[in-house]
């Protein structure tokens, strides 16, 4: 007998709740200093979950040593595109246990919510993405071409796992992906890119009541950030307010003077050091804007013969933008409207996920999933468990509609 929605859905929602528990009780934090501080056990709990569910391939890749990816396929036998869920294991630091009310990898569920790192990002998200992929299977829907399960490692860091995933050619003919991370299930087409510099000054040490006899680094840096500041507000003015990603940005993070050793008041420092963390929208040039900063390290050594600057970019993340009309956002749009039974809002991601890497490989995304916005890396990070429930039924709902469109974007 043919499940109905309404058991469907009460099963799936049991489901994706035990789920998330579990995964939420495998620490995942990457700590290269503790033996098993890795992805390691819950990527492989999450492996033998999907060895038990009947018609998924499932295939373990390490990254690295105790880091391994997971990929699962489905493959319907019949030809079609090919859609890609992504979400990842690792989870970030849970700082001080006790400063949190409830235990952090305990998956306590209070009032309607659970609580532990990684409810929210994005392990709740994983279990969705896996349940309504189990869901589709049991029911035997129909639908042509396959679904890949992407579950990397590293994601909270130099995403180490999607990469290794692109190299190894699985997305080679994906059309589509969805990334499974908190944004209240809201429809997110764009996300803002992100540029890591690392900049060192070079001084000459010396004792800080002789000051004529050194170089003092620090005056040469506090330069460098005054017009880093002027150089954010030319940007902006540039570029404008995007829609759904605000403004770009230059923000300074860690200052370190001197830059290794022990401080002291009365000495000028060797060397000083600052990192940015540039956050830019679709339409600004990378290039363009490390040249900009090259500008500025040119003017201050015009007028200063002792400044002496070097620099080394950390990260390129390039910003991200896919049309409201492609096939996999209108899939996501169309499902969150059915799902959801309202109008969803399009929106867009103020940091770099996975799917940065996805989106430079020729890969559509998408990014939606259940949690609050606000609430990734907080201390008492939580996850609506009625939510859980819906973002599942919105991705079965999205990767059914996605596989099953015409060549026009439209359901078959």
């Amino acid at each position: 007998m043919r499940t109905t929605k309404i058991d469907r859905v009460k099963r799936d929602y049991e489901r994706v709740v035990t789920l998330t528990q579990q995964l939420v009780r495998i620490p995942s934090v990457y700590r290269p200093d503790e033996p098993g501080g890795n992805e390691e056990k819950a990527a492989n709990f999450v492996a033998d979950h999907l060895r038990n569910i009947d018609g998924i391939e499932v295939h373990v890749e390490e990254v690295a040593p105790g880091r391994p990816n997971v990929i699962g396929v489905v493959d319907s036998g019949k030809p079609g595109k090919t859609l890609l869920f992504e979400g990842h294991t690792d989870v970030v630091t849970e700082g001080d246990p006790a400063s949190w009310k409830h235990d952090p990898f305990g998956a306590d569920i209070i009032d309607g919510k659970m609580y532990g790192r990684g409810t929210n990002d994005t392990k709740g998200n994983l279990s969705c993405m896996i349940t309504a992929v189990q869901s589709i299977l049991e029911d035997r829907e129909s639908f042509t071409g396959k679904i890949i399960l992407c579950i990397p490692v590293d994601e909270e860091s130099l995403m180490l796992g999607i990469k290794h995933f692109i190299e190894r050619g699985w997305a080679d003919d994906v059309d589509g992906a969805i990334i499974c991370e908190p944004e209240e299930n809201q429809v997110c087409v764009a996300q803002r890119g992100a540029l890591r510099i690392k900049i060192t000054v070079k001084g000459k040490m010396a004792h800080g009541a002789i000051s004529w006899s050194g170089i003092n680094p620090n005056w040469r840096m506090a330069k460098i950030i005054t017009a880093l500041e002027k150089l954010e507000k030319s940007e902006q003015e540039i570029h404008g307010e995007h829609p759904y990603l605000k403004w770009p940005s230059i923000t300074p993070t860690i200052l370190r003077s001197p830059v290794s050793g022990d401080a002291q008041i009365n000495v000028i420092p060797e060397k000083c050091m600052t990192t940015l963390d540039i956050r830019t929208v679709p339409n600004q040039d990378h290039q363009d804007l490390i040249r900009k900063i090259e500008d500025i390290f040119a003017e201050l050594k015009r007028e200063d013969a002792d400044f002496q600057v070097e620099y080394d970019v950390i990260e390129d993340r390039p910003a991200t933008e896919t049309a409201q009309d492609d096939p996999v956002v209108k899939a996501v749009y169309d499902a969150a409207g059915e799902v959801l039974d309202k109008q969803p809002a399009y929106n867009g991601v103020p940091g770099a996920t996975d799917g940065t890497f996805l989106h430079v490989h020729g890969v559509p995304i998408v990014t939606t999933g259940a949690g609050d916005r606000d609430i990734p890396h907080q201390i008492n990070e939580y996850v609506e468990i009625e939510e859980l429930g819906t973002t599942t039924q919105l991705y079965r709902s999205a990767a059914l509609k996605f596989l099953n469109q015409d060549g026009n974007g439209n359901e078959s």
